[in-house]
């Protein structure tokens, strides 16, 4: 396990990423190429390490193998996908389409093959850290929150609560996505048009990962007490938020 000094009062705060991997070959040239481009950077060869480097430093970012000795990237990502989380972008030799689609389902926010590009993966790390440090528009006052259907989507926080007042869990990715929905309701948008509101015009994403995402989205409006569809299929054009949209501060 490698670790970088916390910067001292005088440095400039660097976003930490954590990248955690058993192959110690992709620890060094990935860690390496990330600190060369700005980033304070730790590594972790398994899920004991990550928590002890968890335990002393919040990563921004964590940078995760899908294969580890112990415990699989993939229950990792179940647990570091909260509100609070630092955004995770797995790592998988495997590649296949049924890979990333579990990944982003268990809040993955985005999943690169492996072996990748570091030019690459430099560019999803900045792409992922963008979405997650979206300054707010100059007509958004702060604290703003928006209100729908008895739900309340706090855009500050990043907080959902269900009209009972419960908190639901988002993952940044359905938290963009969500947000790309109340931005623009009871309309119709595609999938291009999704992916560019919640991920941005650069986004590389494919179609399927709005799907799932709009998917889990749909289950936990469901589960926290919606009676009314809030999220209506389009055949062959896309999907529609159906209720009305009222923004609060």
């Amino acid at each position: 396990m490698t670790t970088t000094a916390a910067p001292t009062a005088e440095e400039p705060q660097l976003e930490h990423i954590l990248v955690v991997d058993d192959d110690p070959g992709i620890r060094d040239v990935v860690s390496e190429f990330l600190s060369r481009h700005g980033f304070a950077v730790d590594t972790a060869a398994d899920g004991r390490e990550m928590e002890r480097v968890l335990a002393r430093r919040r990563p921004d970012l964590v940078v995760l193998d899908l294969m580890l000795p112990g415990e699989d990237g993939l229950s990792i990502c179940r647990r570091l996908a909260r509100p609070d989380g630092p955004a995770v972008i797995m790592l998988s030799a495997m590649g296949e389409e049924t890979d990333r689609i579990i990944g982003l389902e268990l809040g993955a926010d985005d999943y690169l093959p492996k072996p990748c590009n570091p030019r690459e993966l430099l560019a999803r790390v900045r792409a992922v850290l963008r979405r997650r440090r979206e300054p707010r528009t100059a007509d958004e006052p702060l604290g703003a929150a928006c209100e729908f259907a008895g739900w309340r989507l706090d855009l500050v926080r990043h907080e959902l609560r269900s009209p009972s007042g419960v908190v639901v869990n988002l993952s940044s990715g359905e938290f963009s996505l969500l947000r790309a929905f109340v931005e623009h309701p009871q309309r119709v948008l595609t999938r291009d048009q999704l992916l560019e509101y919640a991920r941005g015009p650069q986004s590389d994403a494919f179609d399927r990962a709005i799907d799932v995402q709009i998917s889990r989205l749909r289950r936990k409006l469901e589960d926290g007490g919606g009676a009314v569809e809030l999220i209506r299929t389009v055949r062959s054009e896309g999907y529609i938020f159906t209720p009305r949209v009222s923004r609060t501060s």
